[in-house]
């Protein structure tokens, strides 16, 4: 992949953290995250930029930062690659032993959120993934509210850590902004296959090879706006496919802790969320069948009212399990 860079390097011999900013078309925030991190009490860092050939002032506002500051490294593809193959250029690009995604739309919203991210890593070798909690904002940076899955302080296996977001059948680690992680275990990259879901496979990857650190400080704001990518693939029924695609490649895994009947139940829980985005209209009759493929419909309707009325044991039996697996480190 051909880039073209101004040519800032770090002068640092040795660069612990790689703060990797990958972006398309987000000049009117990238002041904010690039101000976040120059602000930064931890000293050991780069700031790697990788413009995908936005179409606004990106580059303008990136090298004006990048003349005055040489930690800032800033490259633009020469054509579009799209999100999964710039997360990808940023890993290889990046120099540092951790590596550090803030997207150009968020920011960090402590000065010690590098130090405290990075001391985590340092301090326990078998940690390959710390994530905190954060704070998600509007377009115009107004707190909307914090968002913390865990309200205190852990340390878990990562298989745990996998077995829960599969039992919860949700995204516990956080968005890319809010997770560093060791940079010699991501060297397979993020997979293009998934859309909505390829941080939270990265991150699944990732902690089959070591534990999950959970900080409960918001060290990060995560921007909620109509132009962001999440936004937009939401709104794809094809985006409905990653979980799919990802039941498939974990839930059979030996490591995973649910009993064969939890396991069916998460498996149920995926045709009932297609079920309800059909009775909703985002997807039509056709796309329901296509989408159940493989699966008789006449038995998810039979199972339908079961489930239903299972969900509230389900939701407190969530509980029970993440707690014991909170504490069985």
């Amino acid at each position: 992949m051909s880039l073209t860079s101004p040519g800032n390097k770090s002068t640092l011999k040795s660069t612990k953290v790689s703060v990797c900013i990958p972006t398309y078309n987000y000049a009117k925030y990238l002041p904010e995250a690039i101000d976040s991190v120059l602000s930064q009490n931890y000293a050991n860092f780069e700031l790697l930029i990788i413009d995908d050939c936005s179409q606004d002032s990106t580059s303008e506002i990136v090298m004006s930062y990048a003349a005055h500051d040489n930690r800032i490294i800033f490259k633009r593809n020469s054509f579009n690659v799209g999100m999964a193959e710039n997360w990808n250029l940023c890993m290889q690009e990046a120099s540092g032993d951790y590596i550090k995604f803030l997207f150009g739309d968020d920011m960090l919203c402590s000065p010690d959120a590098l130090c405290k991210m990075a001391n985590m890593l340092d301090s326990n070798s078998e940690i390959a993934l710390v994530a905190s909690a954060r704070k998600i904002i509007d377009a115009n940076s107004a707190l909307i509210k914090e968002l913390a899955y865990f309200q205190h302080e852990i340390e878990i296996a990562g298989a745990k850590a996998i077995s829960m977001c599969l039992w919860e059948q949700k995204n516990l680690i956080g968005e890319p902004s809010a997770v560093m992680f060791r940079k010699e275990l991501a060297v397979r990259g993020f997979d293009a296959r998934y859309r909505q879901l390829i941080d939270l496979e990265m991150w699944f990857h990732l902690l089959e090879q070591g534990k999950f650190a959970y900080l409960r400080e918001s060290l990060c704001a995560f921007r909620r706006h109509s132009q962001q990518q999440t936004a937009k693939n939401d709104k794809s029924p094809d985006a409905m496919d990653d979980t799919k695609l990802l039941l498939d490649n974990y839930l059979c895994k030996q490591y995973i802790c649910l009993s064969p009947f939890n396991k069916a139940i998460v498996e149920y829980g995926r045709k009932y969320q297609l079920w309800k985005s059909f009775k909703s209209c985002k997807i039509n009759r056709a796309q329901l069948i296509e989408k159940f493929a493989g699966y008789n419909m006449m038995h998810f309707k039979l199972l339908l009212l079961p489930y239903i009325l299972y969900r509230p044991f389900y939701r407190f039996n969530r509980f029970l399990r993440n707690v014991f697996l909170t504490r069985c480190n």
